[in-house]
């Protein structure tokens, strides 16, 4: 089964469609325009992932609509290892800046591969707390709860000024990756 599962370019990218987003339905047509492949491609890896049991098949408005089976018996194993390979650092920061005005975005914990860390996500800035929570709940798949520190710009230069030693060691630490620095 893994053979036939990760065997093309266009089934891999085909994949990566159906599992970040499971309730969606998509046409042919539609997924040759989004994923920038050959519709014959796109044909061939739709049927082959039907057979396989991982799409299923909806006729509305005489079109053929492809959605994912969340029953098929590797489904959360899929999409636990497209969403590590695809949840890298620049998507990460890209969906964090939506959230709000940051100036620090730091990574550190286990996205610097550390077995122990106080924080996982360092943040100074203005930042909807509730859509930063619905994030890493939702999106961000990990082996361990995100830990994560927000600071206003003051606070964080009042405790840089005083040597605070959470924001030094975060700072200095050079296995951490600075995502943003504007300060």
């Amino acid at each position: 089964m893994l053979k036939r599962l990760f065997t093309s370019k266009t089934r891999i990218k085909l994949l990566t469609v159906f599992v970040t987003n499971p309730g969606e339905e998509y046409f042919i047509r539609e997924l040759t325009r989004k994923l920038d492949e050959q519709i014959n491609s796109i044909r061939r890896e739709l049927d082959n992932l039907k057979k396989l049991g991982f799409l299923r098949t909806r006729t509305k408005n005489r079109k053929k609509y492809y959605y994912a089976n969340e029953d098929f018996m590797l489904f959360d194993e899929l999409k636990s290892i497209i969403i590590k390979v695809t949840s890298d650092n620049t998507s990460i920061k890209k969906d964090i800046e939506k959230i709000g005005n940051i100036q620090i975005l730091v990574l550190s914990g286990q996205f610097a591969n550390k077995a122990t860390e106080s924080v996982d996500i360092f943040i100074v800035g203005e930042i909807d707390k509730e859509k930063l929570g619905d994030f890493i709940n939702n999106q961000m798949k990990t082996d361990r709860p995100v830990k994560y520190a927000i600071m206003s710009v003051e606070d964080y230069k009042y405790r840089v000024n005083c040597k605070d030693k959470f924001v030094i060691d975060i700072i200095a630490d050079q296995s951490n990756k600075i995502l943003i620095n504007k300060i």
